[in-house]
Parts: C-alpha cells; sequence; structure tokens
C-alpha cells in the first residue's frame, strides 16, 4: 500500500501515451521499434522523448532499468535523419563511464537505426587506434565514447568537436565515482555553446547538480521515481554469514536453493575477490565467468557475450558490470560483497527486474557490514527483509576461519585484534611462557646460571662464533638441517677457493597438497601429523606460509675471479 502512489503515477503515464506513434517519431523510427517488439514507452520515455525532439535541453532522473538508453537515441535517431557528417567532425556525441555501456549503446543504434545509413563510431580504450581513427576520418554522424579515449583523440589532432549537434552524458553519477567530472567538464567546454544537451542520471549527488547548473539552459527535469529507490517488483532479502570459506559455501546453497533460477548476476566489491570466487565456484562444477577492470577487452566481452548467450549461468563482476548493462533475463542477484556506497546497492539490483520482469536480490552480510546496511535502508527508505536468522544469531565463526596474524584482520574489530581478541601494548608475555605455534610445549626461561653454548670453529674462520646466552638452548635443541658445507683448502695462489655444494636433496608430495623438504625437523612421535590449509578451492590451493621455496634455504656463494692482464700491462712486464 505504501508504493500505491508511484503505481498510479506510472498507470497515469500509460494512460497519456499508450504508443510510441503519440511520442512523435518518424515513421523509420516506429518501424524499428516495432520490429524489436516494442509498443509502450516506459515512463522515462514517455516524458523525455517528446522534448527531445523539440530540441530542448532534457534532465533525466530514473532508477535503473528504466529504458534511459532509448530516451535519447530515439530522438537522435529522427534528428540525424537530415544532414551529413564530415571527416573528423561528428554530428552527435555520447558519453559513456564504462566500455561496456559504450558498446551496448551502439548495439542500441544498430537495432533502432536499421533503416538510417548512419555511421556509428566508437572510442573506447582496449581496442586498436588506427581502425577507431579510420572511422573518425570517414565521418561520423554517431561518436560514442568514454571520456579518457575522446580526450586522447583531441589532444593527438584527430578529433574536432566544433560541429556536435547533440550532447548526451549517460550515467552521470558513475562518472562521479570513477573521477570522471574533470574531464566531463573539459569536454562541455570544447562543444559548441549552442549544442542539445541531454543529462542523465540515476541519483543526484550535489557535484551532479552542480554540473547540471553549470551547463544545461533551462532544462526539462524528468523524475519519474524518487531518487535512489529501488523497483518494486525485485524481492529483496538479506543472510547471516561469516566470512572466508563460509561465505562462499553460503553463497553456493542460495544458488542452489534459489526459487525460479536461470541465471544470476554475483558483485564483489574487489577485483582479487572476483578472481578468488570465480575459482571456487568452478571448482565446485558451477558453470561461471568473470569480468572486472583488470581484463582486456576482448576477454571481457566474450565473458559478458557468454553470459548473455547463456553459455554461462554466473558471472562474478566488480562495479563496472552494476551500472546501465541491459542484460535480459536476469534471474537474480546476490551482493557477495554490500557496496560501501549507498547508491550502488540500487544499481547493482536494478540489473535484475527489468522491463516489467520480476526479479530476486539477495546479500550475504557480515557482522563488520553493519553500517552499511544502515546506509542502504535510509537510502531506499524501505526495510530489507532477513532470510534466516540474524546477525544477533550468529554464532561464534569456526576455528578454522579465524584470522591468524597480526594487525588488522579480517572479522575483527577496528582495534585490530581479530576474532580471537588481542592485546594492548605493554602486554606482551614473558619469553617462555608462550607455545610455539607448532604445538611443542613452551621452551623453558633461561636463568641466570646458563652458559654460552661451545661451537667449534667454522672451517675458514679465524674467530670462534660467540653465542648470546638467550640463544643457546634455541642452537642446542634444533638438529642440523643439512650438511655443512666444506671449504676446499686454501692453495697459495691466486685462485678463489671453491666451496663444494651439498647435493640437492629429494622432496616428495604429501596427500593433502602442497611440498615438503625432507630436510625438516623430525616430528617427535606421537606429535599431530602437519595440518595444511584445505580450502574450498581445492587441494592444490596453497599458502604462502604452507611452504618455504628451496632458493631461500641454500646460502648465496659469491665467487671472486681474479681479472686478466691487459696486453699493454703484460708487455711492459716483460
Amino acid at each position: 500500500m505504501a508504493y500505491w502512489p508511484k503505481a498510479k503515477r506510472y498507470i497515469s503515464l500509460r494512460k497519456q501515451f499508450m504508443s510510441f506513434k503519440e511520442t512523435g517519431l518518424s515513421e523509420k523510427v516506429l518501424a524499428a521499434v516495432e520490429a524489436s517488439g516494442y509498443t509502450e514507452p516506459t515512463p522515462i520515455q514517455a516524458q523525455a522523448i517528446p522534448h527531445a525532439l523539440q530540441g530542448r535541453d532534457v534532465l533525466g532522473i530514473a532508477q535503473t532499468g528504466t529504458g534511459k538508453t532509448a530516451a535519447f537515441v530515439l530522438p537522435m535517431l529522427c534528428r540525424l535523419e537530415q544532414g551529413r557528417a564530415r571527416a573528423r567532425m561528428p554530428r552527435t556525441l555520447i558519453l559513456e563511464p564504462t566500455r561496456e555501456l559504450a558498446a551496448q549503446v551502439e548495439e542500441a543504434f544498430l537495432k533502432y537505426g536499421a533503416q538510417h545509413k548512419l555511421n556509428v563510431a566508437l572510442l573506447i580504450g582496449g581496442m586498436a587506434f588506427g581502425d577507431q581513427e579510420t572511422k573518425i576520418m570517414r565521418g561520423a554522424d554517431v561518436l560514442i565514447a568514454t571520456p579518457g579515449r575522446l580526450l586522447d583523440f583531441y589532444e593527438r589532432g584527430k578529433l574536432l568537436l566544433t560541429g556536435i549537434e547533440i550532447l548526451v552524458i549517460d550515467e552521470a553519477d558513475r562518472m562521479l565515482d570513477m573521477g570522471f567530472i574533470p574531464d566531463i567538464e573539459k569536454i562541455c567546454k570544447l562543444v559548441p555553446f549552442t549544442r542539445q544537451t541531454l543529462f542523465f542520471s540515476a541519483t543526484m549527488p550535489p557535484e551532479i547538480t552542480r554540473l547540471t547548473e553549470a551547463f544545461l539552459q533551462n532544462p526539462v527535469r524528468v523524475e519519474v521515481a524518487r531518487v535512489g529507490s529501488t523497483a518494486i517488483n525485485i524481492t529483496q532479502g538479506l543472510v547471516a554469514s561469516h566470512g572466508g570459506r563460509e561465505k562462499r559455501e553460503t553463497l553456493r546453497r542460495l544458488i542452489r536453493g534459489a526459487e525460479d533460477f536461470r541465471n544470476a548476476i554475483i558483485f564483489c566489491n574487489r577485483k582479487r575477490d572476483v578472481a578468488i570466487l570465480h575459482k571456487s565456484l568452478l571448482t565446485h562444477g558451477f558453470s561461471a565467468g568473470a569480468l572486472h577492470g583488470d581484463m582486456d577487452q576482448p576477454a571481457r566481452m566474450a565473458s559478458l557475450d557468454a553470459f548473455k548467450n547463456g553459455e554461462v549461468s554466473l558471472i562474478v563482476c566488480s562495479d563496472v558490470a552494476a551500472r546501465g548493462l541491459d542484460i535480459p533475463d536476469v534471474s537474480h542477484v546476490f551482493n557477495f560483497d554490500l557496496p560501501i556506497h549507498a547508491d550502488d546497492y540500487v544499481h547493482r539490483i536494478g540489473r535484475t527486474g527489468r522491463a516489467g520482469k520480476f526479479g530476486t536480490a539477495i546479500s550475504i552480510v557480515t557482522r563488520e557490514d553493519t553500517r552499511h546496511i544502515d546506509a542502504i535502508v535510509k537510502l531506499i527508505n524501505k526495510p530489507i527483509e532477513w532470510m534466516g536468522p540474524g546477525l544477533d544469531e550468529l554464532g561464534d565463526a569456526p576455528e578454522e576461519q579465524r584470522p591468524r596474524g597480526r594487525g588488522r584482520t579480517r572479522g575483527g574489530d577496528s582495534s585490530g585484534r581479530g576474532e580471537r581478541g588481542g592485546r594492548s601494548r605493554g602486554e606482551r608475555p614473558e619469553r617462555g611462557s608462550r607455545p610455539d605455534r607448532t604445538g611443542r610445549p613452551p621452551r623453558p626461561s633461561l636463568g641466570e646460571d646458563a652458559q654460552p653454548m661451545a661451537g667449534a670453529p667454522m672451517p675458514g674462520m679465524p674467530f670462534e662464533p660467540r653465542i648470546e646466552p638467550e640463544f643457546a638452548p634455541r642452537f642446542e635443541a634444533r638438529p642440523e638441517r643439512r650438511p655443512r658445507r666444506i671449504a676446499s683448502p686454501v692453495a697459495e695462489s691466486d685462485e678463489q677457493p671453491r666451496i663444494d655444494r651439498a647435493p640437492r636433496e629429494p622432496r616428495d608430495r604429501e596427500d593433502r597438497g602442497g611440498y615438503q623438504s625432507t630436510n625438516r625437523q623430525p616430528r617427535p612421535e606421537g606429535a599431530p601429523p602437519r595440518r595444511y590449509r584445505d580450502d574450498d578451492l581445492g587441494p592444490s590451493f596453497v599458502g604462502l606460509g604452507d611452504h618455504m621455496p628451496a632458493f631461500l634455504t641454500r646460502p648465496v656463494v659469491i665467487k671472486r675471479v681474479a681479472k686478466p692482464e691487459s696486453s699493454e700491462q703484460a708487455a711492459a712486464e716483460e
């Protein structure tokens, strides 16, 4: 009942514009729209298209998945039916924050402009510079670009912006997040003052408001939904979980138990987490792809096309796919990591429930995500229900999931003590009172009567090594790991003595993965076996602390070779 005013407004807009014919589009564009299977415009399209056809500046604010791309593509096609582009001087310019969005807008022009003979150029990173330059020199009616590559072309003198008639800035709030606002301001000053500007954004931060006031002239504000609101046809839920391995197990359980599951987009905050989660899903038999900013452009497009075509049912991605990507029939969205900014939550879950369809968005929440949940609930002005027990009913993390090491650890509080707690300065226990990490009993503390270890002088050393008293028991208890290297006798010559290397000892592989050198300290009888980290990424996944490379245990021998005498010096001695 709380969302009835929004639904009532949507119904009134549909009564006002029952078809695309009443928006004023040309016959060619209407034929292409009907061929695509669309008969009724969305609210943002119904309000923005008539003003855009009149040549007025438009400020469009709508939640993601409402058809903002067609709201500026269709009127631009009508305006471009007359005229012709010249070399290096495109007629229209569309700015997109990411390469995927730019490629998606190009597909929209090819679909709706099937009956138009227009040249469409795409300027994005990761593609060949020469091919893009050829399209610009041929003359582009529509130029779709990311800000960085566009300014690169302009500074090289390969592009002129004096012929721009229509400027479109899409996903402006995403431009702000990616730091493109200075580039946008520079581009707006390079295009003619008399151009028409179409400005679209899902949210309106203060920086975006300042930008619209500076570069839009008496714009028509088109707002079809409250800023930061989510679609009413998306079912949202929260699931409590611990971090690490248990968090990945929770995600797999949610995927297997999802109702009406067809495919899903899984969001992570960091690129490293995307790679780890992708490998974990493949290990457990899921059909999954990956998408993040460190991938080259062909690999990103291949992974996205495989998900669109149904070759893979899951795609793990960062926020590079959170804005504007139109992937049809996405049934589920999983937030493996809650976004740091609440606005990104609106864009992430907007990948499902598009074009009036129903979708499900589930977020996995840990104890550290409490402040993020509060910010999201405050933004969308709607509570999100828990699917199962909440954080208060979540037990302690398993022993193997608790973090190890010093400093700020995963799963701990802001004091950096981790789940097992910590100690402040001045609380360090005395030497000998703390058990060893290997499980051996603590070493007895040294008394005043401790004597230094008597050691024989090493070969080639004129003095006897001095061992501090506190380190003597450590050297006495540790057996010799490998035969000492014996230096060859020094001959009375100019040659440097050579050191004979001990033969390299063989290495055996244990059953649980990872290598263990045979020259380690022997294990006492009755002691528990050495534990290797067995993660859900597979038995071959071992950490850096599980073994030490052999080359680090062998000292480096520096050989000094006498310099050969020069011919002039030899002749002088003769």
